[in-house]
């Protein structure tokens, strides 16, 4: 979506992905087919651009910061992509700048059970590193939980009793120009920890709303960084807001703009780090929005989507196929947007779609 917006506004691209003809490699101007960890790789798609940017934490900061410091153009930059793949040193940067999150505490060594007994139940381990779309976290209500503990080096957070999932997209330009989508709501499917739905804007009264969008800017000012950010939030049955985490990047939450607001974030992202000034984040319409995910009962082989002609038929709904060429169960395989004259009627049609589509194994190659 980034490689659309990008091309629409005259910007070659050339695109990083380890699988031939990737989604973005399909619409780009070339594709390099290279794992995200290729330091050759890497420096290959840095020297043939004069500006670099990702879509994912999970990259060689390293050999970015080592370009970086050789002059090449990398944003967000490779220290602060550095920081947030460490969720443990985001949660400590965070602390310093004095932004609301859960009580945390390192665990040194391997997760022992008195670790876990010391810092007091529910609590939920994360990995520091490598945690993605769900992964890397276990929640544990009490010492009967212990099997579900991760190996590897890890911190606990304090369980939030949470009233909602809510996340704010914040821009970020060169000059230090800051503009926020509205406030969004995220309900996760709880087998996978991944978003089910997205209603835009959230249902919350405008104090918390304002709050929680005051939260998001301070936290993305934190960072100093330049680009989009997606901040996720709770809001907890007390009414605290606090930050659960930061992504340095368009991000799922935000994936209703592409047909919602005047600008979506993917062009937002491009226009920051390409130094152009940031577009109006004003949403034109009410909005929800469903991950399409291979069905948890399938296996893996060329995608298959059941009910596409019902879905599509439904008014205001907007249906994007990634293009990946294998499915398996949970993962994502694109979305939908629904558009509503209210939440409610955006929140009905989307429901509905969900009813209706299915991907699973099952296409032809």
């Amino acid at each position: 979506m980034m490689t659309q917006k990008a091309k629409r506004l005259g910007f070659r691209v050339i695109v990083l992905d380890p699988y031939p003809g990737a989604p973005a490699g399909q619409l780009a101007d070339s594709q390099i087919v290279g794992d995200y960890h290729d330091g050759a790789r890497l420096r290959e798609i840095v020297e043939r651009c004069d500006l670099t940017t990702y879509d994912l934490e999970g990259i060689d900061a390293h050999t970015l910061g080592i370009l970086e410091k050789e002059g090449h153009l990398i944003r967000p930059g490779a220290a602060l992509l550095a920081l947030i793949q460490d969720k443990y040193a985001q949660r400590n940067h965070l602390a310093r700048h004095g932004i609301p999150q859960p009580e945390f505490r390192a665990i040194e060594g391997e997760a022992s059970a008195e670790a876990f007994h010391d810092f007091g139940y529910p609590l939920v381990q994360k990995l520091r590193k490598g945690g993605y779309d769900g992964r890397g976290v276990a929640v544990l209500r009490g010492p009967e939980d212990l099997t579900k503990r991760l190996p590897g080096e890890c911190y606990v957070e304090r369980c939030v009793d949470i009233d909602k999932e809510l996340a704010v997209i914040v821009a970020r330009s060169v000059t230090g120009d800051m503009k926020c989508y509205a406030l969004v709501e995220m309900v996760f499917d709880p087998r996978a920890n991944l978003l089910e739905m997205l209603l835009a804007p959230a249902r919350v009264d405008p104090a918390t709303a304002q709050r929680a969008e005051e939260i998001s800017m301070a936290t993305v000012e934190s960072l100093g960084g330049v680009g989009v950010f997606g901040v996720e939030l709770f809001l907890s049955t007390n009414g605290e807001i606090l930050v659960n985490e930061v992504a340095p990047r368009p991000h799922n939450s935000g994936h209703y703009t592409y047909e919602a607001c005047v600008t979506s974030q993917f062009e937002q992202h491009i226009r920051a780090v390409a130094g152009l000034p940031l577009g109006s984040v004003e949403q034109m319409r009410p909005a929800a929005m469903i991950n399409l995910l291979g069905h948890d009962e399938g296996g893996a082989g060329p995608p298959k989507i059941d009910g596409f002609a019902e879905a599509l038929a439904i008014p205001g709904v907007i249906i994007h196929v990634y293009g990946k060429a294998e499915t398996r169960p949970f993962r994502k395989m694109g979305h939908v947007t629904v558009l509503g004259e209210d939440l409610d009627e955006a929140r009905a049609k989307a429901l509905a779609v969900k009813d209706k589509l299915r991907i699973h194994a099952g296409g032809l190659r």
